[in-house]
């Protein structure tokens, strides 16, 4: 599946997510997503975007580590039919997907604030730890915006 439509069918779960478990699962399948992405361009040329998007692959998988996986029988898994990520089959537009993954991580970023002001002390820790990865995440995301430009500024002149 195109990152695009992956990218919009997580934004679009998470919006529409109305407890704490949905909230998670769905931070969860973003990170998952920032992760698989990040992978996808690490085989970039560019030495640059490949730190990034390495970094931006390790990021995810820090902060689903720091969620940890939703349980099997959770209705979101059970809606996507697995982890959305794992459908990733192309990019067809590297600036577009990053701008929105970029903007994604900063409603997750939201969401598990808003999470970590109700959770008990053990959920709390998760959503900060997860937080501080979506933020790194987003700071990947725009280290690879600002290295496509100056390629593609580079390259037109």
């Amino acid at each position: 599946m195109e990152a695009m439509r992956l990218i919009e069918a997580t934004r679009s779960a998470l919006t529409r997510s109305q407890t704490v478990q949905d909230i998670v699962a769905e931070a969860w399948q973003a990170q998952a997503l920032a992760e698989v992405i990040g992978g996808y361009f690490a085989g970039s040329a560019s030495p640059v975007t490949r730190w990034e998007a390495e970094g931006l692959s390790e990021a995810g998988g820090r902060a689903c580590g720091a969620l940890r996986r939703p349980a099997s029988g959770h209705t979101t898994l059970q809606r996507g039919g697995a982890i959305r990520a794992s459908q990733l089959t192309e990019v067809r537009d590297p600036q577009r997907v990053l701008l929105a993954l970029g903007v994604l991580l900063g409603d997750v970023g939201i969401a598990l604030v808003e999470v970590a002001c109700v959770a008990d002390e053990g959920l709390y820790w998760q959503c900060v730890e997860a937080v501080d990865a979506a933020d790194e995440s987003r700071d990947r995301v725009f280290g690879m915006l600002r290295e496509f430009s100056t390629h593609r500024a580079g390259g037109a002149a």
